[in-house]
């Protein structure tokens, strides 16, 4: 039967299949048609997409410039040093530290790393200037003294700009560009001594908004002031101010100015993205490939509006690559650390590499993965004479090992009630050295389970030992259950058979158990019928948990006690009484 009012063959009742997905969309209703689209660069014959990254680029920090201009509470004098010296540390030859001509606390703090001995011989600090002479004067005069240091022009080139801020030609915008590379060079030649050795860099502000063949025209008159040759490089730096397209057109225009620069050998091309649409990195990591020599940017992505881009990603995606980064990463916390109290800022728990919580897994699919990924290395690195840490890293849902960044396996793994029971068996492998068997971590995760979900939140690692012990280990500061054993010793007769003689405290009472089997378990068993309790052994598993002739053993026992079943554990430098308590584990839990 079908309703008249539908279309015609939908049966009444049942739902009209659905073939395309985009039929559940409509249209937002928001004015889209303010907007213009990106664009596109005629380069069939691009070749970046088959290009690998084998190499480190230079790197350019401009925290103490971009990076500092960009905070609600801009870097004091002693904060800007404390960045200053961290960049150094961490191996940064070039840094951009600040903009000499906007203020005296840019100027007195490029004089004071200059006059205080600061900057090493081989880092090469740079200073911005606009395109203006007695801008250009007072920049340079900055640099009195350097070693090394690089002045950083810039001027606006794109059509916006020169529509609406500077109602210019693009005639009289190469003009500036010209005028103000000679004022570099002039007042360099007046002010900077033969004991600097100077270099010198220019930005067609918005390049990414700017016409090609444009950007190139300018940067070619520039060059032809410059005169770029052997031993006398010039810096063209392509600034993506605001991020206007996606990577993949970012990288085309690269590689077509690499391509059509003349002289392009004495160039170093460097890639400054901005992340306005969130793919600062990947348009870094394409430019590259397309033929940029230099990336500018901050740590944890510091910067105006959504800011540079990150130079930390940048670096510890090489390094997870197997690509040196040429920067030291290794105390990624400290680095974290430094940079929240110059930036005042603090980094997001899910910043890659550096956030709290971009080691940690909660999920137990994933905790499980990583347990057993761990349990792999160390097989095989045993099997190979090898350490973890000569084998390939190889490990689920970690991209590389925490501790190469210097973190510790604590927080790998944490427990909420999205967690199951791969996660806190591998809290207890890590910090307790038990490896709980399989159906015993099923069992008492549904312990912690019940715990997650009755209290809510996070269920800490001393939390987790705190409800094992209660669940599992009694003794004499935690004496619950009916048994508590003492000591043991076992004879064996001429047939193999074994006698137990047990003491123990049974219900506050002392006893002897007196038992006989074909073990000392066996034989434990025997002995608890005489107080009425009924067990059998199911499973048995122990192991060391240490090496040593002092170590202790961990023994694990799955019993069927009555109509329960249920496992106990038990700890102790004699492996026979470790099983002894195991047994006693689980008879006292079947009694609570």
């Amino acid at each position: 039967m079908t309703n008249p009012s539908s279309p015609a063959g939908h049966a009444v009742g049942r739902p009209t299949p659905v073939t395309n997905a985009t039929q559940l969309q409509r249209p937002s209703g928001m004015p889209v048609h303010k907007y213009g689209r990106y664009e596109a660069v005629d380069i069939p014959d691009r070749t970046w997409p088959d290009n690998r990254i084998t190499v480190a680029p230079r790197w350019l920090s401009t925290d103490l410039r971009d990076g500092n201009q960009a905070l609600i509470d801009p870097m004091s004098p002693a904060r800007k040093r404390e960045m200053f010296d961290l960049l150094v540390r961490m191996g940064y030859k070039e840094i951009e530290v600040g903009f000499p001509s906007s203020g005296e606390t840019d100027f007195a703090f490029v004089r004071s790393i200059i006059e205080e001995g600061a900057i090493p011989e081989d880092v090469t600090i740079s200073v911005l200037t606009q395109a203006r002479e007695e801008l250009i004067e007072r920049t340079v005069e900055s640099l009195r003294g350097a070693h090394r240091a690089t002045v950083h022009l810039y001027n606006a080139t794109a059509p916006t700009f020169r529509r609406v801020v500077f109602r210019g030609s693009k005639e009289q915008v190469k003009q500036i560009a010209v005028d103000g590379t000679r004022l570099v060079m002039e007042y360099a030649d007046k002010i900077l001594g033969d004991e600097t050795i100077f270099g010198y860099q220019y930005s067609p502000e918005i390049f990414t908004d700017t016409e090609l063949d444009f950007a190139l025209e300018v940067c070619e008159a520039v060059c032809d002031v410059w005169q770029p040759e052997e031993g006398r490089e010039i810096i063209l730096n392509l600034p993506a101010t605001v991020e206007r397209s996606t990577p993949s057109t970012h990288a085309d225009r690269f590689e077509w100015m690499s391509r059509n620069l003349s002289r392009r050998e004495h160039v170093c091309l460097s890639v400054h993205p901005h992340n306005d649409r969130g793919t600062a990195v990947a348009a870094a990591e394409l430019a590259i490939m397309a033929g940029a020599d230099r990336i500018e940017g901050c740590l944890f992505g510091q910067g105006e509006r959504t800011g540079n881009v990150d130079l930390v990603t940048l670096g510890m995606n090489l390094f997870s690559q197997g690509v040196d980064p040429q920067i030291d990463f290794s105390q990624i916390d400290e680095i974290r650390r430094t940079s929240e109290y110059c930036n005042q800022m603090e980094i997001h728990p899910r910043h890659p590499y550096a956030g709290d919580l971009v080691y940690t897994a909660f999920s137990g699919s994933h905790q499980d993965a990583i347990k057993k990924g761990f349990d792999a290395m160390e097989a095989e690195a045993t099997a190979a004479g090898k350490t973890v840490d000569d084998i390939e890293w190889a490990v689920p849902y970690l991209p590389i090992d925490p501790k190469d960044v210097g973190r510790s396996y604590e927080a790998v793994i944490r427990v909420n009630s999205q967690s199951g029971k791969g996660g806190i068996a591998y809290v207890l492998k890590n910090d307790h050295k038990l490896e709980l068997p399989r159906r015993m971590q099923i069992e008492f995760s549904r312990i912690i389970q019940e715990k997650t979900d009755t209290e809510g939140g996070e269920v800490t690692p001393t939390a987790i030992w705190s409800a094992f012990q209660d669940e599992y280990l009694p003794n004499p500061e935690n004496p619950w259950g009916r048994i508590q054993v003492k000591n043991g010793q076992t004879t064996t007769d001429k047939d193999g058979i074994d006698t137990l003689t047990v003491e123990a405290e049974v219900d506050g009472a002392e006893t002897v158990l007196v038992g006989t089997g074909n073990g000392p378990i066996s034989a434990f068993f025997d002995a608890l019928q005489s107080i009425d309790v009924d067990a059998r052994l199911l499973d048995y598993q122990e192991h060391t948990m240490s090496e040593g002739a002092s170590s202790l053993a961990a023994s694990y026992i799955e019993c069927a006690i009555g109509d329960k079943v249920l496992w106990g554990i038990g700890i102790d430098a004699n492996t026979t009484r470790a099983s002894l308590k195991a047994v006693v584990s689980a008879v006292n839990r079947a009694g609570r």
